[in-house]
């Protein structure tokens, strides 16, 4: 199982964000995600720098943040905060 499947199992939120401290579309995509009620688990690349390695590995998104829908069965890849911001339209 990879990084970023065995974190939505362990999250009950709707959405995983990877993120980092000093990052706009971080908090821009957390806003979003707010605003529309949503729920969301954030994974700081910071306080745990290995998983920017697995989830850059995984999905191909090498900035931040990485958003996860994890609403339906399967764990879903979004992208950043523009895609992000497109889905939810």
């Amino acid at each position: 199982m990879g990084r970023v499947v065995s974190d939505a199992a362990a999250s009950d939120a709707d959405f995983v964000v990877y993120s980092t401290t000093v990052c706009p579309y971080c908090v821009a995509v957390k806003r979003l995600l707010d605003s529309k009620n949503l729920t969301y688990d954030e994974i700081n690349f910071d306080h745990d720098p290995g998983a920017r390695y697995e989830v850059v590995a995984e999905t191909g998104h090498r900035t931040v943040p990485v958003v996860i829908d994890n609403r339906g069965e399967n764990p879903m890849y979004i992208g950043g905060f523009n895609e992000t911001q497109r889905y939810l339209k």
